[in-house]
Parts: C-alpha cells; structure tokens; sequence
C-alpha cells in the first residue's frame, strides 16, 4: 500500500481500540514468537520483500523502507546474540577474555557508540512511555526469544526455502481475563527451551570454574576475572526469568529439569577434577632430585 502512495498515520486512542488474548506459559509464548519470526524469514526471501520490492515506479521512501527491512531481518540477530551468549563461558574456561587490547582512540570510539545506544533508549522510552521494569523484562524475553524461537526461525525458513522442508503448525492455547490461569505453571517440553537451558549450564559452569581458578592461581588472577563473570552474569540474569518459567511451581519439579540437572552434575565434576583447584600449581622447573639424567 505504501509502494502505491497510500499514507498512514499512527492511531492510538485513549480507550483500548479492542482487547485480545495470548499465550500464558513459557513454551506456548516462544512457539507463538517462532512463528512471528518465521513467518518475517519468510516475507524477507520472498519477491515482496522491502529489501528490493517496489524499486521500479514505487512510491515507498527510504525510512519506510528501512523500518519494513528491520521487520524481517529481526531473527537472523539471533546468530551473533547466540555466540554473544556463549562466549563469556568459553572465556571462562578457557581463560582468555573477549576484549582485545585496543588503542585510546578506538575505546573512545565504542565508548561514543555505545553511549549514543544507551542515549536512544532513553528517548524511546520517554517517547513510548514505558516504564524502565517494563523495558528491562522487554530485554530478558528479546534474549530469551532470541537464543529460543528466533534461530529456529532462521533455520526452519531457510530449510523450507532451499530444500522444500515445510514446518508443521501448532495452535498455541490462549487465555483471557475471563478464563482461568489453570496453564500458567503448565510445563510444555519444547526443543525451543534446549538453547537457552543450555546457555544457562555453561555460563554457571563458567563462573564455578573461573572462581575456582581464581582462587588457585593467587590474587593476581581477580582482576581479569572480574570482567569476564561480568558478561557471564549479564547473560545469566538476562536469562533468570527463563529458569524461573522452566522451574514452574517450587513444588513441582519437571523430569526434564532433573536430567539437565544431572548433566550439570557431571559436567561440573569434570571441570572440577580437571582444574583441581585446591592443589598448588607451580611454574618453572621441577626441584625434585632426579640426579644426571635432569
């Protein structure tokens, strides 16, 4: 409509124009979003995408065209937020840090940047009038959804595109204010919930293991520590309300929670024997008397 010089205008009265209903669980909320965002994989390889639709006598100008990209390209971020997510662990275990060493000139460069992101956020939320619980549970669910149903949505759209593999469609349960929440705590094993629990595993097994080897490499290991259990607990805290729909209620405790549990068990104790951190380590020469073969 607007490549045909149509205008429209941003239409928001004081009383709700109608009320609606959504999914209330964790697992029927994400498969909702993955069918959003398959559904944008989708418009964007097709012939109307607003990447290259409506160049030849179209009248869309280069704003609208930009914001109808934006709608389409959202789940393909879930790419770098997925390695963005997995490489404070690695850092971690590893013991390198994701931060380069760069020159004063170039952090003051990312220091502009990302203060002129955070400067944005402020305007848009004094524009939409949000409040800032709200913007911050916004932020959990855009990671939560973005390591979930958004990469599912890219590789589901790219599979049905190159190779014809059609996903099948499932009619997620909704409840209004006149129904009872009977499935608020309803527990809906999804292969949707396998990324995020897993980020969630190995960040806290990066955080165990980098404190372990803090504390059996001396005082001198803190300080580079620090940063890297900042961007472990970034993602963790991103994630909390993640854990907290998967625990359900405290009295019930899904199977599939305890076998993740397990694997964390394991996992853990792995690491443990692997890092023994309650043995000195030494550097250098070894002082034991081996006499002329030394």
């Amino acid at each position: 409509m607007h490549c045909r010089g149509w205008r429209s205008i941003y239409c928001m009265p004081e009383l709700p124009a109608f009320k609606g209903s959504a999914p209330i669980n964790l697992s029927d909320r994400l498969n909702q979003v993955l069918r959003w965002a398959l559904g944008s994989v989708e418009i964007f390889f097709s012939r109307h995408s607003p990447a290259w639709y409506g160049y030849k006598g179209g009248k869309l100008k280069w704003l609208e065209r930009l914001a109808y990209v934006n709608t389409t390209v959202y789940p393909f971020t879930s790419i770098p937020l997925l390695a963005y997510c997995t490489l404070p662990a690695i850092c971690l275990l590893t013991g390198k840090f994701i931060m380069p060493e760069i020159s004063t000139f170039a952090s003051l460069f990312f220091i502009a940047l990302f203060l002129s992101i955070f400067a944005t956020g402020i305007l848009e939320l004094r524009w939409s009038g949000v409040s800032i619980e709200e913007w911050w549970r916004n932020e959990q669910f855009w990671v939560i959804g973005g390591v979930s149903a958004h990469l599912f949505a890219v590789v589901q759209g790219l599979l049905k595109i190159l190779a014809g593999i059609d996903t099948n469609f499932t009619v997620t349960s909704k409840a209004s204010d006149d129904e009872d929440f009977a499935e608020l705590y309803a527990f809906k094993w999804t292969t949707l919930l396998i990324p995020p629990t897993t980020l969630l595993i190995i960040n806290l097994v990066g955080v165990v293991a980098g404190i372990s080897d803090a504390i059996n490499n001396g005082s001198q290991s803190w300080g580079p520590l620090f940063g890297k259990l900042f961007f472990a607990f970034w993602v963790i805290v991103h994630l909390y309300p993640f854990l907290k729909g998967l625990m359900g209620r405290q009295n019930r405790t899904p199977t599939i929670v305890v076998i993740w549990s397990v694997l964390l068990a394991s996992i853990f104790s792995l690491l443990w024997v692997r890092i023994d951190p309650f043995v000195l380590k030494t550097k250098g020469p070894d002082v034991k008397q081996c006499g002329i073969n030394c």
